[in-house]
């Protein structure tokens, strides 16, 4: 079974922790853990990952930034903003931006399960 290859990109140690645990049973696994934009950014190139998660409130370059950029230098990065702002304006930008999708914290397994293969279908991943 070919594994959905993810990027988390969160300052919080604790959110990675808990997708990792509630990614164990699935065909969802992430292959890079970064924890800045900035870092993301860096990676991408190497990893080069079906999908990018990513918190939008981080030290440095905040998550639409950092969207946005890899978006601009990779076209068919697909992106997925987690976040516990769920601020309508906030949700806007980053569908502006072309987010796949925006899941709020805290999560279950189920929200994010269902985010995460919604935005993988929408970014035509098999």
């Amino acid at each position: 079974m070919k594994k959905h290859r993810i990027m988390v990109v969160d300052d919080s140690r604790v959110i990675y922790m808990e997708m990792s645990k509630m990614l164990e049973d699935t065909d969802i696994e992430i292959v890079a853990f970064c924890r800045t934009g900035e870092d993301a950014l860096e990676q991408y190139e190497a990893v080069k990952p079906d999908l990018v998660t990513i918190d939008i409130v981080m030290p440095g370059m905040s998550g639409l930034e950092a969207a946005e950029a890899m978006m601009k230098r990779w076209p068919d990065a697909n992106v997925f903003m987690v976040s516990s702002m769920a601020y309508e304006d906030m949700i806007n930008s980053a569908a502006k931006i072309g987010a796949k999708g925006f899941l709020f914290k805290p999560f279950t397994k189920e929200t994010l399960l269902e985010g995460l293969y919604g935005a993988l279908k929408c970014a035509g991943s098999k």
